[in-house]
């Protein structure tokens, strides 16, 4: 695992609560009127963020191993392999996800969840 210290608090609690599939924990970490976009598709406000993390976080068991953490102009990205019980057709082996995060008042505002591709550039 990456080293993480260089993480806010609340993306350490974000991810400690991913990993303990702890669906209140997690909630408590987002903004009331946040933005989630995972799979390009949104989830806004936290009534749909807790639907989503209850569905796709929690009841798929999805974990999150650091494998980099980049600060960009005071936005966080993590990248991270993911697991869980989530359906892998047409996945790679190894899931590596791009996430972004915003902060603002020590809560996520807005999370993208992205699959990368390598660039050929």
């Amino acid at each position: 695992m990456t080293d993480t210290t260089s993480l806010s608090p609340v993306l350490v609690e974000h991810l400690r609560a991913v990993n303990a599939f702890d669906e209140n924990a997690i909630v408590a970490t987002f903004a009331e009127d946040a933005l989630v976009n995972d799979a390009r598709r949104e989830f806004r406000g936290a009534a749909a963020i807790r639907r989503w993390v209850a569905k796709e976080m929690v009841g798929d068991k999805v974990t999150l191993e650091v494998t980099e953490v980049v600060d960009h102009y005071g936005d966080t990205i993590v990248r991270a392999r993911y697991d869980g019980t989530y359906d892998k057709t047409n996945l790679p082996d190894e899931l590596i996800m791009s996430n972004y995060f915003s902060l603002r008042d020590d809560k996520i505002i807005s999370l993208t969840v992205i699959h990368n591709q390598p660039s050929p550039y």
